[in-house]
């Protein structure tokens, strides 16, 4: 397969209490990419609370983000806000679940690349081992109240 230019970013999130996992493709990770999720989450969520764990990464902690999540809080105490979003120690990609699994997805898309004549079939074996599948990591239950 030739596609060396060829590249596609997601974004993922973990049910602790249910181990599913959601993912949504997206051009490149940024702002826009980060509400455009955050929607999709609420979509999916429309009537729970949402709390998010992620990592340090810019566009999760830009002025437009923090824009979005105000409107989506506007109104409401702290404690009942429909998104929460808190950040892992930096640098420290062992405690984020969401890498366990994409590092299962790579490992699969590996065992298989044999079958993958574009990339587009690279992409369908990612998202067919990640979306909505269950994971059962020892480290979706370190989480305390969220877990």
């Amino acid at each position: 397969m030739t596609n060396e230019r060829c590249k596609q970013t997601y974004y993922g999130a973990v049910d602790v209490y249910t181990q599913q996992c959601l993912i949504q493709p997206t051009e490149k990770g940024n702002s826009e990419g980060t509400i455009a999720f955050l929607k999709y989450l609420l979509t999916q969520y429309p009537n729970s609370r949402i709390a998010l764990i992620w990592d340090g990464a810019t566009y999760h902690r830009s002025q437009a983000v923090k824009e979005y999540l105000e409107s989506v809080n506007q109104g409401r105490d702290e404690s009942n806000w429909k998104i929460t979003c808190m950040r892992f120690a930096p640098n420290d990609p062992k405690q984020n679940p969401i890498e366990d699994i994409w590092l299962q997805a790579k490992r699969f898309i590996r065992e298989y690349y044999h079958l993958c004549q574009s990339f587009n079939a690279v992409k369908f074996l990612f998202e067919f081992m990640t979306h909505r599948q269950t994971f059962n990591f020892p480290k979706l239950f370190s989480y305390g109240c969220f877990s």
